[in-house]
């Protein structure tokens, strides 16, 4: 071991200047890090790289006012480079996945860039994601980890991806997201034909249309479509309304936009670790049955709502404050764990409406599977 450490500190000692040391430092780096069982982790091999080479992407919708940006120049010029630049490489230079106003703090300030000594640490983003689209994905999900990004950038990037023919289901899993934010923010867009709940033909682009007929807009729903909207019944004599001013969800943060503490992914990820628990997922059900009266006698008596799915989100609220646009986390669960959580969610919903004296529900009508899609 000490023969080996020797002879580097030998080799160099003959680097005649500092790009020469850099080089064989970086080589010597990426040597280990090709024979490294964590090679698949891109942090496994930090990267010092000219920092003229680094060049912002064309999409990230996250910004930084300047008190920020001061903010953390200061935080660079005190504690140094704590993050490395998440990249990949375009020709000869070197695209931002994420890390763009480090990079920025790298450049323009005088301290940090003389620090550095006009170097930038870097890691290249897993080869697999180094289409223009899987960038992209990265991309938001770095800055949504953070709960940073701009609704009007992020709506503009949706609709690429949308038109690069990526599902809503897809793009709600790789960003992060709900297909009901993915929607909101087509709708932030302005583009109408972007408000389907649909996949678009491959035919379809963004400069002009394939031909020129179409079909007329009509205000007219044929009894099929009908069918699938998703419609309160108004006339059902068991339902029971509260005002939003008694939800007891409210005040655990049920319809909050982001956690205090936790990061979308990590909210995500509570529910995984409560529906797969299942003795801990009856025990929070029997307190939000109990505790969470008003807000059980207005979603639970909803019939055209799936109510399986309100039960956990409610759970993992009560028990987490996540709100319920991170019940994305529902697909985190296999197959037979989502069975397992749905029959114990529903035990308790028709153990509940044999307390209030109703029928109890058979498990399509609770969950109403035929009239909308999966709300976990």
């Amino acid at each position: 071991m000490n023969e080996t450490k020797e002879m580097i500190l030998c080799d160099l000692s003959k680097c005649c200047d500092f790009d020469s040391k850099v080089d064989y430092i970086n080589n010597l780096r990426k040597f280990l890090h090709e024979n490294s069982p964590f090679k698949d982790n891109p942090v496994d091999y930090v990267e010092w790289v000219k920092s003229e080479r680094v060049v912002a992407n064309d999409y990230n919708p996250n910004k930084v006012a300047p008190p920020e940006m001061q903010l953390l120049e200061v935080s660079i010029v005190n504690d140094g480079y704590t993050q490395p630049i998440v990249t990949f490489p375009q020709d000869d230079k070197i695209e931002v996945v994420d890390g763009f106003h480090r990079s920025r703090v790298g450049k323009e300030s005088i301290i940090v860039k003389d620090r550095v000594k006009g170097y930038l640490p870097i890691v290249g983003i897993r080869k697999e994601k180094q289409g223009k689209k899987e960038r992209i994905a990265s991309t938001i999900r770095h800055n949504r980890a953070r709960g940073k990004h701009q609704v009007s950038a992020m709506s503009e990037i949706v609709i690429e991806l949308k038109n690069r023919n990526w599902a809503n289901k897809r793009i709600a899993r790789e960003l992060g997201m709900d297909e009901d934010e993915i929607l909101r923010l087509c709708q932030v867009s302005g583009l109408e034909g972007m408000f389907q709940d649909k996949d678009f033909n491959k035919a379809w682009v963004v400069q002009g249309y394939a031909n020129e007929e179409y079909d007329e807009i009509t205000d007219d729903i044929d009894e099929e479509d009908f069918d699938l909207v998703r419609i309160p019944k108004e006339s059902d004599e068991n339902r029971i309304y509260h005002t939003f001013d008694k939800w007891e969800a409210v005040d655990y943060g049920f319809f909050e936009e982001s956690h205090k503490t936790l990061t979308p992914i990590q909210c995500e990820y509570k529910y995984k670790e409560l529906l797969t628990n299942l003795s801990e997922f009856e025990r929070i059900l029997d307190k939000v049955l109990n505790e969470w009266k008003y807000s059980c006698e207005h979603n639970l008596t909803n019939s055209s709502m799936n109510r399986i799915a309100w039960l956990g989100q409610a759970a993992v609220c009560y028990k987490y404050n996540v709100p319920s646009k991170y019940s994305g986390g529902w697909s985190l669960l296999t197959k037979d764990e989502q069975k397992a959580a749905n029959l114990i969610a529903f035990k308790y919903l028709n153990k509940w409406l044999l307390s209030m004296n109703m029928s109890e529900l058979d498990l399509s009508d609770a969950i109403q599977e035929d009239r909308q899609v999966e709300l976990y």
